[in-house]
């Protein structure tokens, strides 16, 4: 087991394989385990980084709220390739890590080759943000309180329950390990990395900027990730969209060919420059006519 301290913070890592690097970044409900089928595919051609983020064990579990939150999560990430010595590194992430890898991409852009965005911006589409907050919050309380993850309760809502449905053995390893989870460990980061982070249409102007190669994914049952993908999507002329059907928010684990498939096909087209910028004539709502006004067929 391998480990590092970042700002006094021990944190795990592992690595398998040879290769470009690809750093994995866990969602709220998973930990470093739940990369294990991306782990065992990629790592044929690349040097696969797992991580597990602060909170969540074998990483340190810090009893200080304070030392938890998006942008201590943002420099966790970047000190893994710093300890290893990585100057840019393909990225993927999910949910929570989706996010992480679109500050990388934002703040330390030239660290990031590549970057797959799987299921992220929960709590970032405004017309639904305050409620999400509100409900964010009441969940680290009661979590803090109690000093447990409810683990099957998580497990069966409404953007989760799909894993159950299609692979019923993954969901129970998905729930067990979540159950793992500790208490003060889930509860502030609910509180503090979660609630707290500001939502992607603050960064308007730097996402539009953002020069690595980008795919968005996400299932068309994640309802609290689906607008914001589009807004992304529209927002940043260097990100591609993937919508796939009848999932939910744990692509990773629901449909893991066709996500190490999709991951496998952008690496490969963004590393031979073939993942090229949105032309801006692209962004138009016009079918039937160019701007010179020829008719299209």
């Amino acid at each position: 087991m391998a480990s590092f301290k970042s700002a006094g913070i021990k944190l795990f890592y592992e690595e398998t394989g040879r290769g470009h690097p690809l750093l994995f970044l866990h969602e709220f409900g998973g930990d470093a385990r739940a990369w294990e089928q991306q782990v065992r595919h990629f790592s044929r051609r690349y040097r696969c980084i797992v991580t597990a983020a602060r909170g969540y064990p074998p990483s340190d579990v810090p009893d200080d709220e304070n030392a938890y939150g998006w942008e201590q999560s943002l420099s966790d990430a970047v000190a893994v390739l710093d300890h290893l010595k990585i100057d840019r590194a393909h990225v993927i992430g999910l949910s929570m890590g989706a996010y992480t890898g679109l500050m990388m991409a934002l703040r330390h852009g030239e660290r990031v080759s590549a970057l797959v965005a799987a299921s992220g911006g929960s709590g970032a589409h405004l017309p639904t943000r305050d409620n999400f907050i509100e409900e964010t919050l009441k969940a680290a309380g009661q979590i803090l309180k109690e000093s447990r993850v409810p683990a099957d309760d998580i497990a069966r809502r409404p953007n989760r329950i799909q894993l159950k449905y299609k692979d019923p053995r993954e969901w129970e390893k998905f729930r067990d390990h979540l159950s793992q989870h500790p208490g003060i460990g889930s509860g502030y980061t609910l509180r503090h990395v979660q609630a707290a982070r500001p939502s992607l249409h603050d960064f308007k102007a730097e996402l539009g900027s953002v020069s690595a190669p980008t795919l968005l994914l996400v299932g068309d049952e994640d309802e609290a990730c689906l607008d914001i993908n589009l807004w992304l999507k529209r927002t940043m002329p260097m990100a591609g969209l993937v919508v796939i059907p009848k999932s939910g928010h744990l692509l990773n684990l629901e449909e893991p060919a066709r996500f190490n498939t999709l991951c496998g096909d952008f690496f490969t087209a963004a590393e031979n420059g073939r993942w090229r910028k949105r032309d801006e004539a692209t962004a138009s709502d016009r079918v039937y006519t160019h701007g010179d006004g020829v008719g299209e067929e």
